[in-house]
């Protein structure tokens, strides 16, 4: 309508074909939602509705999957490319994911320090890269780590938590119990709104549940923030998706770590400065970042003076929010050597919220499956990701994309026969 193209009535119209088109519900009715009232799947296949529109020349995607879980993010990938390829637009595809990329992509261009490092054919890319970055970049390998033994009693014990939002009128949780042991990892997967940050919220005392109990260190935690003690708030700490807005820009790096050790345990001046500078060695940054503002570092150093701040009050556990979702391959590769190395150092626990199924079998010593709300799956890794299968813990792995052209075409044709089979 801005452009001059169509009527209101037409412009209607043509949305509607577009909703159908990338297989959104109620295609005649989901336009007169409010975003908030939609899945973030749903979201994007809306906005790239919004681009085809006005029926561009050419659409920008910038990373329009790294937020969604591997089986919405499947769904989302397969309705951008076949709307691509249905209305003929060109399309650039911005992404740190070239698993993603090799199933959407007729050429590759890799970027380095904004600099153009190889461009070429998506089968060349992946199969024969020629400069040693884009090499690095396909063969990242995985962290061989050895779960450990979990002989001591649980630091974490939830018991039978239900908890919802609204006064309880919308119930998120449902009887929900799990154990973290001392120096362990428990990997919280599930699809978007499965309850997995509704869990952390729990936990945190940010949401009271209607039922169930919280055990840490060996007693009660009050549900409420509010009712917990200085010793709680500094034991049971939290590293957040999304290091750009965990941090107060206008502060020095010195100022953020420094901030817990002023707090929990009254340090100071040169005290401060110097168990800054160690923490800032931990994290393999150094003391020349003391100085720098959150602007000035790139994203894996952001998220690593999170994880410095985290480890400065000495916590007991810490809960990793999708701590490498919004990092490439190689950088969140390195952030989980760190919290591995780390972890071996300080004992921490670690409760490790993520739909990356690539990065649970990296560092997870259990593993708890969440489906609406309920765990469907729990136990030890090699129990987890070990055959007979659930269904949704099936759907799960066979969704976690692999770096081989024509890989989604498989999944989405082995669904189809299933579907077809049932």
């Amino acid at each position: 309508m801005l452009h001059g193209e169509d009527t209101r009535a037409q412009a209607e119209q043509r949305a509607v074909a577009l909703f159908k088109k990338l297989g959104l519900p109620d295609p005649e009715n989901i336009g007169r939602r409010f975003p908030h009232q939609v899945s973030g799947g749903q979201l994007q296949r809306v906005m790239t509705a919004m681009a085809l529109c006005s029926e561009p020349d050419l659409i920008v995607f910038d990373e329009p999957t790294t937020a969604l879980d591997v089986t919405t993010q499947i769904d989302v990938l397969a309705a951008i490319r076949d709307a691509i390829r249905d209305t003929g637009v060109a399309a650039l595809y911005i992404t740190h994911d070239l698993a993603l990329v090799a199933q959407v992509a007729d050429e590759i261009m890799v970027l380095r320090n904004g600099k153009l490092v190889e461009r070429g054919a998506t089968q060349q890319i992946i199969s024969q890269p020629l400069e040693e970055y884009t090499r690095a970049l396909v063969s990242v390998h995985h962290i061989e780590h050895q779960p450990t033994d979990c002989g001591t009693a649980p630091v974490l014990s939830v018991k039978g938590i239900t908890a919802g939002y609204g006064d309880g009128r919308i119930r998120v949780l449902r009887d929900v119990s799990i154990n973290l042991h001392t120096g362990q990892t428990l990997a919280v997967v599930g699809e978007s709104g499965s309850g997995k940050s509704t869990l952390a919220r729990v936990i945190t005392g940010l949401l009271p549940p209607l039922a169930g109990t919280i055990q840490f260190n060996g007693r009660d935690l009050p549900w409420r923030l509010s009712e917990r003690s200085q010793d709680d708030l500094q034991q049971l700490q939290m590293i957040y998706q999304m290091a750009d807005v965990a941090m107060n820009p206008h502060q020095t790096v010195a100022r953020i770590i420094g901030r817990p050790l002023e707090f929990y345990f009254g340090m100071r001046g040169a005290e401060r400065d110097r168990r800054v500078y160690e923490l800032l060695d931990k994290i393999e940054m150094g003391r020349g970042f003391a100085d720098r503002y959150p602007a000035e570092l790139s994203g894996g150093q952001k998220q690593r003076v999170c994880i410095a701040r985290a480890l400065a009050a000495k916590p007991k556990l810490i809960i990793c929010d999708e701590v490498t979702s919004a990092l490439d391959p190689l950088v969140a590769n390195g952030i989980l050597r760190l919290l591995l190395q780390l972890q071996r150092e300080e004992g921490v626990a670690y409760l490790f919220i993520t739909h990356d199924l690539a990065t649970v079998e990296s560092i997870a010593d259990s593993i708890s499956v969440m489906y609406r709300g309920e765990v469907v799956r729990y136990g030890p890794k090699v129990n987890v990701l070990a055959p007979p299968f659930d269904p949704y813990t099936d759907l799960l792995l066979s969704s976690v994309p692999k770096l081989e052209v024509g890989w989604l075409d498989k999944v989405i044709l082995s669904r189809q026969m299933e579907c077809a089979g049932n």
